[in-house]
């Protein structure tokens, strides 16, 4: 007899595993996700916790029912073909063991070798007969989706592919410079001549982890209870009148409430009772989190308050013992009013050690409006461990200042920053084609913030962020981002996002541009057409920081005004009115000023 809380973990295994597919499989086999469902169920019960820490491909393969291997087998991937084919599949050497069906059902290994970034594939064959083709899960692991290329067995036939599932993938052509995924800008290298202009099938970089099972069960230190936590503020509308809460709980605690009112208000010797808004409470499934697989989150989103007003308030389950202790938070003004805020680059590891720098950085400064993060504020974005780990080190600091987050590479983890966007409550006002939340703006008092998403095609933002910084009358102009537009780290250049949004920052005179990725410190010169100008008056200064404990080398470089290594810093910008000047400070973890730069307009 299993216990009460293992058959709620299992039952949240297979509920949430199963409703993951965002398509709907074809056929009367049952899906892939549902499969995996099925199969982490038996593995949960089969051994140990210490066990599935270390479970290997093999294991999970042993497990596995005829039916279930001809399901991960054959239908992952499916299409027609009009002709006889080869079928060449490009297989990520860091996975430990091929894929069990390629073995199974007698690939043949060819001695070619691919390479696309930092991934090495090697290339497996298999003839085909015309007609239906499957092909099988990427792995039980981690690794990137493997590459497919077809030719015909007989070079005077013409092939063609009908059918194709899911119905997201596309055909290309296996050659320089195509993009082998639907979802990820990889370009192809050189290609072995044997399958240069070979028809492609280009799959899709996300779903490399549909059947991951190996490393796939974990735990957080930081289990969910009825108490609430993990709150904290973001704006998902006019900073001057609208406020944004979530915070977390136990599946226990149904429903959630805010009471909040005026500062002002309390401070009477018989004060007012405070207004309640009923929260928007939905659930999160996170069925590998064994110790605490479903939590409940809690939104709330006020609107029609007063600019440049601070307010108290708390949240619970509503009932008359339920409330947290009151927190405070204030409006952005409506007019030009001088202001300050923090900026901090990757966070990611060791959360404990970056939670200390940012209760320094709230000590000192106290009177910092909000925070901006360049992205990288955890190490895997898509395991919620870590989001646990990130929000137990704010501990309430951003409950009181709005978080402004932009994505990084490891938000985007496997190819999509799915658990950010499910977690953040964001502004949606970016690029019409780009999906919301990625890319937003705002202005705060004379300043505007353009919060950019270089994990994706920096093409899909340009016309939105010229249109942006052209319709704004601030003073001063903030461009946020993760991957530097004017790298640090040695063998880096992102020089795509230079020239695209590089252009667009001296067209409108960007004054700083707030990155990291890049795990050092460093500030440019003032640049202008890639080049070095007099005075930040004439161009845009760039800065990479880094608040975390993960560090890089930096090499020389002749757009660098200043840098250093092995230093995590939080950087203070102060927008002063009177002259229109900007103070940009950058501390370490001691507290020491590192850096200085004074802008007048």
């Amino acid at each position: 007899m299993k216990s009460p809380l293992l058959r709620f973990v299992i039952g949240g295994l297979v509920a949430a595993l199963m409703s993951s597919s965002a398509l709907a499989h074809v056929g009367n086999h049952p899906s892939v996700h549902d499969t995996v469902a099925g199969i982490a169920l038996r593995l949960r019960e089969k051994y140990k916790e210490t066990e599935l820490k270390i479970l290997t491909p093999y294991q999970v393969y042993k497990i596995l029912t005829d039916r279930e291997k001809d399901v991960l087998g054959n239908e992952h991937i499916t299409f027609k073909v009009n002709v006889p084919v080869k079928i060449s599949i490009f297989r990520d050497r860091s996975i430990k063991s091929e894929p069990f069906w390629i073995r199974d059902r007698d690939f043949d290994l060819t001695g070619m070798l691919l390479k696309l970034g930092k991934t090495e594939f090697d290339v497996w064959e298999k003839t085909f007969e015309a007609g239906r083709v499957g092909l099988g899960v990427n792995s039980f692991g981690k690794g990137k989706h493997y590459l497919i290329a077809v030719s015909p067995v007989n070079a005077s036939d013409r092939v063609q592919v009908t059918s194709l599932y899911p119905a997201t993938l596309r055909l290309g052509t296996f050659k320089k410079d195509e993009k082998p995924y639907v979802d990820a800008d990889d370009k192809l290298p050189e290609v072995p001549a044997d399958l240069r202009e070979d028809l492609m099938i280009r799959t899709e970089a996300q779903s490399a982890n549909d059947a991951r099972l190996v490393e796939y069960f974990r735990w957080t230190q930081h289990v969910s209870t009825s108490q609430p936590d993990q709150l904290h503020l973001t704006w998902s509308g006019d900073p001057q009148t609208t406020q944004t809460f979530q915070w977390r709980t136990s599946p226990d605690v149904k429903q959630g409430a805010l009471m909040y009112q005026k500062k002002a208000l309390t401070n009477r010797f018989k004060p007012t009772p405070l207004d309640r808004v009923e929260a928007e409470t939905r659930v999160m499934e996170t069925p590998n989190i064994i110790n605490d697989p479903v939590i409940n989150l809690h939104k709330v989103e006020l609107n029609g308050l007063e600019p440049d007003t601070t307010y108290v308030y708390s949240v619970g389950d509503g009932t008359e013992e339920g409330w947290i202790e009151l927190q405070e938070f204030t409006t952005a003004p409506d007019k030009v009013k001088p202001f300050s805020f923090v900026y901090m680059g990757d966070a990611q590891n060791n959360l404990y050690r970056w939670g200390s720098l940012l209760q320094l950085a709230h000590r000192q400064r106290p009177d910092a409006a909000f925070y901006v993060m360049a992205g990288d504020l955890v190490d895997k974005g898509n395991d919620r461990d870590d989001w646990d780990g990130f929000w137990y080190n704010c501990d309430d600091i951003y409950a009181q200042k709005q978080l402004v987050p932009a994505i990084g590479n490891h938000e985007n983890q496997g190819g999509h920053p799915t658990m950010y966007l499910e977690i953040m409550n964001l502004l949606e006002n970016g690029p019409d084609d780009v999906e919301k939340e990625r890319a937003y703006s705002f202005e705060y008092s004379n300043a505007l913030f353009v919060v950019l998403d270089t994990n994706i095609d920096p093409k899909t933002q340009t016309a939105w962020l010229e249109r942006t910084l052209a319709e704004s009358t601030a003073t001063w102009k903030f461009a946020i981002y993760h991957h530097p537009a004017y790298s640090s780290a040695p063998s880096r250049d992102n020089a795509d996002i230079r020239k695209l949004w590089g252009d667009i920052f001296d067209k409108y005179h960007v004054d700083l541009a707030l990155q990291g990725h890049d795990h050092a410190y460093l500030r440019t010169f003032p640049m202008k057409g890639a080049k070095r100008v007099g005075s930040p008056k004439e161009g845009t200064v760039y800065i990479v920081s880094v608040s975390g404990t993960k560090f890089y080398g930096q090499d020389k470089r002749d757009y660098t005004e200043f840098g250093m290594t092995n230093t995590p810093t939080f950087q203070a910008l102060d927008l002063q009115i009177n002259g229109d000047r900007l103070i940009y400070r950058a501390y370490d973890f001691k507290g020491d000023l590192r850096d200085e730069l004074i802008i007048d307009k």
